[in-house]
């Protein structure tokens, strides 16, 4: 994938990723407002001066799903285990279908993980 912004990302995505980030996007924006760009090649929403700076999470397309991660998340209490630890402090879970999406317990996520970085 061979784009420069969010919006060109997305818009790229087979229709079924695209259906699940449409539900995420707008829980991220919500809680990270303004902060999305592009870093190594995928969505990443940061606290920093510059995209990277300060990560928090991410968006990440593979061929059979999507991921939606945190840099921090193996710190965020989860509940509902469906964070799977990743490397270092990471977390995140796979999403192959929009309904996975839950708005609750994601803006959850999203809200402990923008409190761990500031």
């Amino acid at each position: 994938m061979n784009t420069t912004t969010v919006d060109a990302y997305l818009a790229v995505l087979p229709a079924d990723q695209r259906e699940i980030a449409d539900r995420i996007l707008p829980l991220i924006e919500a809680v990270l407002p303004g902060t999305g760009a592009l870093w190594h090649g995928h969505p990443v929403w940061s606290l920093g001066a510059a995209p990277g700076k300060d990560p928090v999470c991410f968006v990440k397309a593979y061929p059979r799903y999507l991921t939606f991660g945190f840099w921090r998340g193996q710190e965020i209490e989860d509940g509902s285990g469906r964070l799977a630890a990743g490397a270092r402090s990471m977390a995140s879970v796979k999403l192959r279908e929009a309904a996975e999406v839950d708005p609750e317990l994601f803006t959850g996520w999203l809200r402990a993980a923008r409190a761990l970085q500031a």
